[in-house]
């Protein structure tokens, strides 16, 4: 969903783990390596968008991961995977992103070309080491990813 207005969007973005590694893109707008995400779409909930960014991107199925939900009774009210993180941040001098964060984990590594991939050509899995040397990255985004691996990784 393009920006289309100056108010605040939500958004989410997913650290997706394989194994002991996790993926980041490198953004062709920003030409930053970033995680996989998204905007919230109006019709769907952050989990949908989470599982949907992830698909359309890089063309994985991922698994949510779901420690931090701790109420899972069954009633009429469906109970959201909660996000790890939760971040708002500007994107120009008139929009913002409140941006939910998640990690998940995927069965394979094999990254899918899709119609959204043009995006991000460039997809790549850091190893924990990987992620420490790396000086590209953004503080927050370094941050979440091996906090990801810390938590996933197997």
């Amino acid at each position: 969903m393009p920006h289309i207005h100056d108010k605040i969007d939500f958004t989410v973005e997913v650290f997706v783990v394989f194994k002991n590694k996790v993926l980041l893109r490198k953004h062709d707008k920003y030409k930053k390596w970033l995680s996989v995400g998204g905007h919230i779409e109006f019709n769907e909930d952050p989990n949908e968008a989470a599982i949907r960014e992830v698909k359309e991107e890089v063309g994985l199925d991922i698994e949510l991961d779901d420690s931090l939900r701790i109420f899972r009774e069954k009633d009429h009210t469906k109970e959201l995977i909660p996000p790890y993180f939760l971040n708002r941040n500007r994107i120009s001098n008139t929009h913002e992103h409140v941006t939910l964060i998640y990690f998940a984990k995927s069965d394979t590594n094999v990254i899918s070309e899709t119609i959204e991939s043009e995006k991000s050509k460039e997809c790549k899995w850091f190893t924990k080491n990987e992620l420490i040397k790396n000086r590209e990255l953004i503080p927050n985004i370094k941050f979440y990813a091996l906090k990801a691996l810390e938590k996933l990784s197997t």
